[in-house]
């Protein structure tokens, strides 16, 4: 065996498949598949076959092998070798007969011989096969717990092979292992003790996919190489992924041998076709196990397999009838509530108990709900940050926040654990629950650590622990781990509210159009209405004149008086009229995106408004030149909707002002994109009161007596508040009563400098 110089960045990726040797208890050849052509030997074929590799290369397999027997192994190829395997074979030797177990596979186009001679002659049948594997299925079949099982299969594959030590090895979801059953005659137990991930590459478990179970007869053997090195079809090392005689990575038997075991095997555990563990089997001196033992125990291994799952499922079965209770209670409180977040409230109590949390936060849009233990709001939406990249499947979970996002070594007391659930991405809809740290201590087969050797030419080397006596480390920074049932019970929770917030949606989306129509007819009505009162309207206007001109000898100064004040409540009417008239059109116009200066256009506002208002001497402040923007214009009025806009605001802002030095400033505030736009007019008029800061946008509100600072139909702001929202925006006012006001108003608009 030589010694391999293993990188630390590349420990991973040792390329155990292409080692060009194999185990010395057999031979392999290598055959072209069209003429069964030798093409690559072991070395060793003197020692099991009598022929040098020198005579066998480049023959036909038919000078080692009778045509009975090609034909057995051509047919053998014509079907599923692994069903077939192995084969019963004999080469003549110095006239007597050795006889083999035959293993063979292809790989692309050639033909991979593996011969073991047998112990016994002759070839189990399938009645000896049955009543040897009979008992003990039946009673991993019958074992009520996983636990249970595992230990009747321990039990079972020690009876059957005679190995002093059977383990079931179960990895967890990072990768470690532990020995949950033991049978053994040695004194130091292993049974519950941890073995880090390192102690079998991710190659490794790659393999134990491929190869369901892995002989070592000998750890201390020597390595047999193959002749050539290199394939000649390929000029690449063999690929031995399927082959059962391959050698084994130095640092693996390096590995056994500090451990004190000489002979092993290993049968794989396979679940939903990951591998859930390993049949571990050690020995402390040479032990060489017959093929047909292998398959009893490779059978064994796929039936434990099999009950994996069922076992799995039988597990804190009230528990999990207690999940899916709890699932029925959220699935009828989301029902009756009328939205996502307002449910969710509702059932705090039912949100831990789901995942058995100490805390949770519900999310929805910026909003988040906090119920138990958990970290502080900016603390959540960083957290939730970082995890939405690392969603799988609309999950994430941990027991380990800090080893992946460092900033949660602040909270890791009340939130080590996180198991985050993703609802909705549009509506930004996210649950997540948190445990608490839990300190353990965790018992390992010696120091987990890979100690590094530094060799004489400067490079490392990675070593295998010396010492597999018990190694006991505080874990900090961990929390309990999510069982799989909570997991899957939060995973069938998001379709249960998936199913509640669509149909939520559906009812939503109904009343939305129901509404939408009801605002049609109303905007529909107000403008026929208002169009259709003007002709009335106009009429006792006129009349009234008419009386006042025809019979002014006739009445006497009261009647005049009243029929000025008829004149005048008509006017007032008109002009009511007209602002409701303006307002239904607002509503009715087809808006079209259109480039629009604001310098200019704010100057024509100013403009005009100095001209009709020359009594009114006022400041008008501009702190920075506005960028041109894109914006609509109601192509149904005469009026450009942003002209209207802010002669509203600025001409409110000159009237509702008692000062003796008046000034209006009007400006912009830039937001967090080029995009997004804040506008402002602001005055030292005489204010507004709190209680009336959304009133003044209500139509035909006014807080003043109809004539006071110059009257109005009180319908102006209503309309600013129109134009604003149908450019997607929103407005609003702070004040301050006697010191003025300021209006805000965004607007969803292109922006260009």
């Amino acid at each position: 065996m030589t010694d391999e110089i293993i990188d630390l960045t590349n420990c991973d990726r040792e390329p155990i498949h292409i080692p060009s040797l194999i185990q010395p208890h057999g031979v392999l050849l290598v055959l072209e598949d069209s003429t069964l052509e030798i093409i690559q030997v072991s070395s060793n074929t003197q020692e099991v076959v009598g022929r040098q590799p020198e005579e066998l290369l480049g023959k036909s397999l038919l000078d080692l092998l009778d045509a009975k027997q090609i034909k057995l192994i051509q047919k053998c190829l014509t079907e599923d070798f692994e069903s077939v395997n192995p084969l019963n074979l004999s080469i003549k030797y110095l006239n007597k007969s050795i006889y083999f177990d035959g293993i063979v596979h292809r790989l692309d186009n050639i033909i991979i011989l593996e011969l073991e001679p047998k112990k016994v002659k002759g070839k189990t049948d399938f009645f000896d096969f049955y009543q040897q594997v009979r008992g003990s299925i039946t009673r991993i079949q019958k074992a009520p717990t996983l636990l249970e099982m595992c230990q009747i299969v321990v039990t079972e594959v020690r009876r059957i092979t005679g190995f002093d030590r059977i383990m079931v090895y179960r990895f967890d979801r990072e990768e470690a292992g532990r020995v949950i059953a033991e049978d053994t005659n040695q004194e130091t137990p292993y049974l519950d003790l941890h073995y880090p991930p390192s102690d079998i590459p991710k190659q490794a478990r790659q393999l134990y996919t491929l190869n369901w179970l892995r002989l070592i007869p000998d750890a201390s053997y020597q390595p047999v190489a193959l002749i050539p090195a290199n394939n000649r079809l390929t000029n690449q090392p063999l690929d031995l992924s399927l082959s059962v005689l391959r050698s084994v990575s130095p640092i693996h038997l390096e590995y056994l041998q500090n451990m004190g075991v000489t002979a092993s095997m290993s049968i794989s555990l396979m679940q939903d076709q990951k591998l859930w563990g390993l049949i571990a089997c050690h020995h402390s001196s040479p032990k060489y196990v017959s093929y047909n033992i292998r398959t009893i125990c490779e059978f064994i291994g796929q039936v434990m397999s099999v009950e994996l799952a069922n076992k799995e499922a039988s597990e804190d079965i009230d528990y999990k009838r207690q999940l899916k209770s709890l699932q029925t209670q959220f699935v009828e409180g989301l029902s009756q509530a009328e939205y996502f977040l307002d449910g969710m409230v509702q059932l705090k109590s039912e949100l831990l108990n789901l995942t058995s949390a100490t805390g949770a936060v519900i999310c929805s849009g910026n909003q988040c709900i906090r119920v138990g233990k958990t970290p502080s709001e900016s603390e959540v939406h960083a957290l939730l940050d970082w995890i939405k990249p690392h969603l799988d499947h609309n999950l994430f979970e941990t027991r380990s926040l800090t080893k992946d996002y460092p900033a949660a070594e602040s909270f890791k007391a009340i939130a080590s654990g996180v198991l985050a659930l993703e609802i909705s991405r549009v509506h930004h809809n996210y649950i997540l629950w948190f445990r608490p740290e839990v300190i353990q201590t965790v018992n390992w087969g010696g120091n987990p650590n890979k100690p590094v050797e530094v060799l004489s030419n400067g490079s490392f080397r990675m070593s295998p622990r010396k010492s597999f006596e018990l190694w006991q480390e505080t874990v900090q920074g961990s929390a309990l781990p999510w069982k799989p049932c909570e997991v899957e019970a939060v995973a069938e929770l998001r379709s249960l509210v998936v199913g509640v917030v669509l149909r939520q949606a559906d009812k939503l989306a109904s009343m939305n159009f129901e509404l939408q129509r009801s605002n049609e007819e109303l905007d529909s009505f107000a403008y026929v209405a208002s169009h259709d009162l003007k002709e009335p309207l106009r009429g006792i206007h006129n009349y009234a004149n008419f009386l006042m001109e025809d019979y002014a000898d006739v009445l006497n100064d009261d009647g005049i008086a009243k029929l000025q004040t008829l004149v005048r409540l008509t006017q007032r009417m008109e002009d009511l009229i007209n602002s409701l008239l303006h307002f239904s059109r607002l509503g009715r116009a087809e808006l079209i995106r259109q480039p629009v200066n604001l310098n200019e256009l704010v100057q024509q506002v100013i403009t005009t408004l100095t001209i009709a208002r020359p009594q009114s001497e006022v400041e008008f402040r501009i702190p920075q030149p506005f960028k041109s923007v894109e914006c609509d214009r109601d192509q149904m009025c005469d009026r450009d909707q942003m002209n209207e806009l802010f002669t509203n605001l600025i001409s409110n802002a000159i009237k509702y002002n008692d000062k003796p030095q008046k000034w209006v400033e009007i400006g912009f505030i830039e937001g967090a994109t080029p995009t997004s736009l804040t506008f402002y007019v602001r005055d030292n008029g005489i204010g507004i009161p709190k209680e009336h800061l959304e009133k003044i946008f209500e139509i035909f509100r006014r807080l003043h007596g109809r004539d006071d600072f110059g009257g109005g139909t009180g319908v102006g702001l209503t309309i600013a508040r129109k134009i604003v929202e149908r450019h997607g925006g929103r407005i609003w006012v702070e004040s301050t009563p006697t010191q003025g006001s300021t209006f805000y108003f965004t607007l969803s608009v292109e922006a260009n400098t």
